[in-house]
């Protein structure tokens, strides 16, 4: 049986026909008993742009509404359909900072549970190294409420609100970028 805090359990009726006998297939899955349709529940892609000036500083967002409203994130967010993931780091920091990204290098990737709207979304947080112009301009934008440079030895983990980027801060520390 599915756990209740599993997010499959929030899905009463098949995707395909609308049968309500929708029942559990596995830890991942649940097949209608009607149609046959077996619907697995894999995580979603999501990107997490590490900017880091010369300075050794990193670019810091504050988020601007929940999950975990307030604390500190790093810019990114969700891989679009037919959008890989370099184009959607590079998406996402111009749409949350102005900023330009002239070249990605994929780091390392985390698992994370993202509430959005009282549902548990499983994702897979992929961390990106972005380079952009130390001159130019940022702002924040979408869904940020706050942008700044931090000095990379000197932040604390526990500020971060989204797991993934908790762990992902300590990661960034212990590796020389």
């Amino acid at each position: 049986m599915l756990e209740r805090k599993h997010p499959l359990y929030q899905f009463k009726y098949c995707p395909k026909c609308g049968s309500d006998h929708f029942v559990d297939n596995n830890f991942k899955s649940k097949r209608c008993q009607n149609c046959g349709f077996i619907y697995y529940f894999n995580p979603s892609s999501a990107t997490v742009a590490v900017i880091i000036n010369e300075k050794d500083e990193i670019l810091v967002a504050t988020r601007a509404h929940e999950p975990a409203k307030g604390t500190y994130d790093l810019p990114g967010g969700f891989v679009d359909m037919q959008e890989t993931a370099e184009k959607a780091v590079i998406r996402e920091v111009k749409e949350e900072t102005g900023l330009d990204v002239s070249s990605v290098q994929y780091l390392f990737s985390l698992p994370n549970l993202y509430m959005y709207s009282d549902f548990e979304v499983e994702t897979t947080d992929l961390f990106f190294l972005c380079k952009v112009d130390s001159n130019a301009k940022f702002a924040a934008n979408d869904d940020v409420a706050a942008l700044k440079f931090l000095p990379l030895s000197d932040l604390n983990p526990s500020l971060f609100g989204l797991r993934s980027v908790k762990h992902g801060i300590e990661k960034i520390q212990m590796m020389n970028l």
